[in-house]
């Protein structure tokens, strides 16, 4: 089985928590095979029950709308293991009237610097083939400018493009929405100063987004490290607050999401049942012991993650980053204006 298709299978929320709940009681178990071969059977079961559904979109179809006059869209040719090149896209954008700016990995670029270039120059619609990471950027730009936002599933797994209702095998697709589109409000998160469009991940999760190897494979790299990162002491103490009160002392990992995750059911487990409801979603684990594991999901309007250090690893969409303590997150219920095709799964 490829790393490309595992990458389909394993949502990260799915790999996150689920797979610690597995591992981590194997492993005070010292059956770290077994924990293995039971995520293993996990993703099976999750590969044959998507197979035999559609995928769904979370929440409305949208509303038609006039194509855009002049839309931007940023692509990266390394994403998804080079979909763009492989499916044409910039040439078929460029077919729709749209202004392509190719991204080769080869230097560092700030996108987000591009994207609000390109509105000041008249662009009346922002668009990303690439990973998550980039999407929420831009995402962030168009949200700002209250302009649509056209998401393009190029990445290796674009959870956001799923549960938009995006078939990860057609990106062209996505292109279709130039010429016949819909449009959605959805929400938008935010952590600290950064806008998240999946999560914002806290403790053991983030720690490995830090490993130089997580980007090539993502899902493979977070089996391998997840283990031995819960095992060890953390030489940070985090506490979790919500806004209604909750409060969470020591958790190992935690997970904030652009509105929450179904965390039962094999084929929807990492799923997020809409995108327009207003609140994130929380998952948080705690481990009380070598096979004592505590696991917490809920939703809140605002979530303050604390600790006893200056600041810490936070996962933004896949993407590391060092934050200043606390981090807040919030979400801006309806703050994004998607443009989506009208005919899509």
């Amino acid at each position: 089985m490829t790393v490309h298709r595992r990458t389909w299978i394993v949502r990260v929320a799915l790999a996150i928590f689920l797979v610690v709940v597995v591992v981590t009681l194997f492993v005070g178990l010292r059956l770290l095979g077994i924990a293995l071969a039971a995520v293993a059977l996990l993703a099976a079961g999750v590969l044959a029950a998507r197979a035999a559904m559609p995928a769904r979109p979370a929440g409305g179809a949208g509303s038609h709308c006039p194509p855009p006059h002049r839309p931007y869209l940023i692509m990266n040719l390394r994403s998804g293991g080079g979909k763009v090149a492989r499916y044409g896209l910039a040439e078929r954008a460029r077919e729709r009237g749209a202004r392509v700016t190719l991204l080769d990995g080869s230097t560092d670029v700030d996108v987000t610097a591009w994207a609000r270039d390109a509105v000041a120059d008249g662009a009346d619609l922002l668009g990303v083939a690439g990973g998550d990471g980039t999407q929420a950027a831009v995402a962030a730009v168009a949200a700002e400018h209250d302009v649509p936002f056209l998401v393009i599933n190029a990445g290796t797994r674009n959870h956001f493009a799923l549960d938009l209702g995006l078939d990860p095998a057609d990106p062209v697709r996505c292109l279709d929405a130039l010429i016949d589109g819909v449009e959605r409000r959805v929400d938008l998160g935010v952590v600290g100063d950064r806008a998240f469009v999946n999560n914002a991940s806290f403790g053991a999760y983030a720690q490995i987004v830090l490993d130089p190897s997580y980007r090539d494979d993502k899902v493979g790299v977070t089996l391998e490290l997840l283990p031995a990162t819960l095992a060890r002491p953390s030489s940070t103490t985090l506490i979790a607050r919500a806004d209604d009160g909750w409060t969470l002392a020591e958790p190992n990992a935690v997970l904030v999401s652009n509105n929450p995750y179904t965390v039962a059911g094999l084929t929807q487990a990492g799923r997020r049942e809409r995108l327009d409801g207003g609140r994130l979603g929380v998952l948080a684990v705690r481990m009380d012991g070598p096979v004592k594991l505590g696991v917490v999901s809920r939703t809140a309007r605002s979530v303050i993650v604390d600790a006893d250090t200056p600041r810490i690893p936070v996962g933004i969409d896949g993407e590391a980053v060092w934050l200043p303590t606390p981090v807040r997150c919030t979400i801006r219920p309806k703050a994004l204006r998607v443009r989506l095709p009208a005919p899509r799964p």
